[in-house]
């Protein structure tokens, strides 16, 4: 579980003190993953598959953003 939490603070944080929570942050990885999965999945099923770049580009800046930590 340590190793888990050790990749979640890399991955949402690049500097060696944060400066906000890192457990919003955290919890805003998890749940925008599991956005553009299900988002993904639903727009093939539903015959709309040409938005799901579009799903994955926003994803992207929003960790982006998290990632540069935001003032």
């Amino acid at each position: 579980m340590h190793e888990l939490k050790r990749l979640l603070l890399y991955v949402t944080n690049n500097e060696e003190v944060s400066r906000h929570e890192q457990g919003f942050d955290i919890a805003f990885f998890i749940i925008n993953t599991i956005a553009v999965v299900v988002g993904s999945f639903l727009l093939a099923a539903y015959g709309e598959p040409h938005w799901i770049p579009f799903l994955i580009i926003e994803y992207c800046w929003a960790l982006d953003s998290m990632r540069h930590n935001r003032p």
